[in-house]
């Protein structure tokens, strides 16, 4: 029976040989991406893993450790002190053995950057000479800048933040316990899952009428349900086989192209997007057993009834109910805003958050039949030429098919309406990260300050250097300013901040202010601020502990490095290296940037699954329906009237749908914003609405493109009786 139903798969011509193709093209688009998710996953796993070593537990070793962030022209880099103090001390990842004083090991992206750039703006920052490369171990990216710096036991114990270790964590534990994974596994499996299900579905399906016809002839001289089933699970394996072949074959020739584009913001080592055992287990078996099950579910009116499907019975409409799994969906999400319901660890807001986004999109499929059914009678209502009426009619008989065709953008749509609306709104409220930033600064410094470093006022670029001092206990009294409800705990001489509307200003009349150690506040419009004034005698500050050291330049690169070297060098003992704002604000836009990196990769991508399912939907109703449309153009009905039958058969479903996903979306955006972060829904910018627009102009194009087919499969030759 294998062997007949392989025949049968291509016995009917140049028909046959086609759907096979198209099913296997499909299928290997869907594979290849579904490939790249799983392996997307597995790379962030990995790269999340790479980070583990960098906060080794202080366990009271031999090896002294201190971590902290530095910059150069903006891009951050990692620094890594340490110190021997007996022995069994622990070799980090990487390193083929622990620096000595004077010694670093560095990234080979650091190599290079040493290399190129002026010693006295980055090179002077680190003691000794080089002495190995950090392998790949314990590097999160090929393109990251580490550094390992070795010291003396006596030097390093000085610094505020240093670590006693004697092991570094191990990084086969970290899998699910990282947040950023399990967010991006939220994200990747709602947002990428079902758009690849309905390709695979829709392709499966592909002249779905044509060959129940044929199937239900042959239920009719005496074929058991049995053997139709299994020529049509024969049938579909085979595609979705070929397929699944040809969609490995895909991602192993486009991987290396894969790992260099920043998903979240590095790009990955090629090794580490790969599928796993069980990964490439689960598409390779599960892709061609989807397959044949969505065959076999699709024969259920052959089984049940042959006749019935010969005489195509008009399937019962869909009713209102199909909106309560959306309710429901949003009902969940909903359930979680108050902030006793919430689950505190990432695991448990994956599992309260993701089941609701899942029930959602589910209710959006199951609800666009009668969606489309309502658009309908609408458009029946309005109708003034025959072509509306048609399309109405045909809309009307089965909403299910005609929803089936546009299913894939319809998710698209609410995949987009979600991720832009949290992303917008967390920029908005959080402000969107500054590119400027005129200050470098360096914040509890030990030993204190003491006198300004040499050199540091004759740096070309630098035009003041201000010294924050810690409010001694109890502390003075202040009054006025522009910050109310704020305690700044620093003090500054108002005439060291003259002239900087970068660093603030102080009322008239006053000598000391109360400032934030950066000389900025809780805002970004910093020469708006007026400092509160501080009840003390500027007399006094001089025998005060120094706060800060902050540096006023013109915001050339070159002064703020040449500035940065000389507080690093004067200064090494500091548990943060210094910075600008700027630099500090990037930190967190690097963490946006990753998560748009994210959101558009899903987008762009579940429109290009939608768009190839409804280029798949539209070639296989024509084919399926090229009978009774040669019927109509035998009638007198013109081939214009057809196109505007089939445009408005898939227009009226798409745009009355795209409308509810997308107010759903922004729904869905909005409590979880509620739920998570207790932020209101912002509205998206111009980018999203192009995103919409050119998501359905290219939907529109698709069915367009299909018109010169429809003047071929409806000649008269088409009408006669098989």
């Amino acid at each position: 029976m294998i062997g007949f139903s392989l025949r049968l798969a291509v016995a009917g011509g140049r028909e046959a040989i086609t759907r096979l193709v198209v099913i296997a093209a499909a299928v290997a688009i869907g594979v290849a991406m579904l490939a790249t998710t799983v392996a997307g996953v597995n790379a962030v796993t990995a790269q999340t893993a790479r980070y583990e070593w960098l906060t080794p537990p202080d366990t009271g070793g031999p090896l002294l450790w201190e971590a902290r962030n530095d910059y150069y022209h903006g891009e951050g880099l990692g620094r890594i002190d340490v110190a021997v103090t007996g022995p069994g001390a622990p070799v980090p990842p990487g390193l083929a053995r622990l620096p000595g004083p004077g010694e670093y090991f560095v990234s080979p992206a650091m190599q290079r950057l040493l290399r190129t750039a002026p010693a006295d703006q980055f090179g002077d920052r680190f003691p000794g000479h080089e002495v190995g490369l950090i392998g790949h171990a314990a590097l999160p990216a090929p393109d990251s800048l580490a550094i390992v710096v070795g010291h003396r036991p006596d030097e390093l114990a000085k610094a505020p933040d240093v670590r006693k270790v004697s092991a570094f964590n191990s990084t086969t534990s970290i899998g699910l316990s990282a947040a950023g994974f399990d967010l991006v596994l939220a994200v990747v499996a709602a947002g990428l899952l079902f758009p690849i299900l309905m390709l695979i579905g829709t392709a499966t399906r592909l002249s779905a009428a044509r060959r129940e016809e044929r199937f239900a002839a042959m239920r009719l001289i005496g074929a058991t349900p049995r053997q139709i089933t299994l020529i049509a699970t024969v049938e579909a394996a085979v595609s979705a086989t070929v397929g699944t072949a040809v969609g490995f074959a895909l991602f192993y020739a486009l991987r290396s192209t894969f790992a260099r584009i920043p998903f979240t913001g590095r790009r990955f080592f090629t090794s580490d997007l790969s599928l796993g055992f069980l990964g490439a287990a689960a598409v390779a078996i599960g892709i061609p057993v989807a397959a044949a099950l969505v065959a076999r579910l699709a024969l259920r009116r052959v089984n049940i009834s042959p006749l019935g499907v010969t005489r195509r019975v008009t399937p019962k409409p869909p009713g209102a109910w199909r909106l309560i799994p959306v309710a429901i969906g949003l009902a969940e999400l909903a359930y979680f805003i108050p902030v006793e319901r919430r689950p505190h660890t990432s695991l448990g807001q994956v599992a309260a958050f993701l089941p609701g986004c899942l029930i959602t999109m589910a209710g959006l499929v199951i609800a666009g039949p009668w969606l489309t059914m309502v658009a309908s009678r609408v458009l029946a209502r309005r109708a003034g030429r025959p072509a509306a009426l048609i399309a109405a009619r045909r809309l009307a008989d089965n909403p299910k098919a005609a929803f089936r065709a546009v299913s894939g953008l319809i998710l698209a749509l609410f995949v987009a309406s979600v991720a832009v609306g949290i992303i917008t709104t967390i920029v908005d409220h959080r402000g969107a990260p500054t590119t400027g930033g005129a200050a470098t600064n360096v914040r509890q410094v030990e030993p204190p300050p003491g006198p300004i470093p040499a050199g540091l006022s004759s740096i070309p670029g630098v035009q003041k250097v201000v010294t924050v001092f810690q409010a001694p206990e109890p502390r003075p009294a202040i009054s006025g300013g522009s910050l109310p409800g704020w305690t700044p705990d620093g003090l500054v001489r108002c005439a060291d901040i003259a002239g900087r509307p970068d660093f603030g200003r102080c009322e008239p009349g006053a000598q000391v202010a109360a400032v934030f150690d950066n000389l900025v506040g809780p805002t970004d419009k910093v020469k708006d601020i007026v400092w509160p004034t501080a009840e003390i005698d500027p007399d006094q500050l001089g025998a005060l502990q120094p706060y800060s050291l902050v540096v006023g330049t013109d915001g050339s690169a070159d002064a703020i490095e040449r500035a940065r070297t000389v507080l690093i060098t004067a200064y090494p003992n500091s548990d943060l290296l210094p910075g600008t704002e700027a630099e500090w604000d990037a930190d967190f836009a690097r963490t946006l940037t990753g998560w748009k990196q994210l959101a558009n990769v899903i987008i762009v991508s579940s429109m290009v699954l939608a768009g190839c399912s409804l280029a798949v939907s539209v070639v296989g109703g024509l084919t399926d329906r090229k009978r009774p449309f040669s019927m109509l153009r035998l009638t007198g009905v013109q081939l214009g009237a057809l196109r505007r039958v089939v445009a408005l058969e898939t227009a009226v479903p798409l745009l009355s749908a795209a409308v509810v996903a997308v107010a759903v979306g922004f729904f869905t955006a909005h409590l979880f914003l509620l739920a998570q972060m207790h932020y209101s829904l912002r509205p998206p910018g111009p980018s999203y609405l192009l995103i919409v627009a050119a998501g359905l102009l290219v939907s529109l194009g698709i069915v367009a493109s299909t018109f010169p087919l429809l003047r071929r499969v409806t000649g008269p030759e088409t009408a006669r009786n098989e």
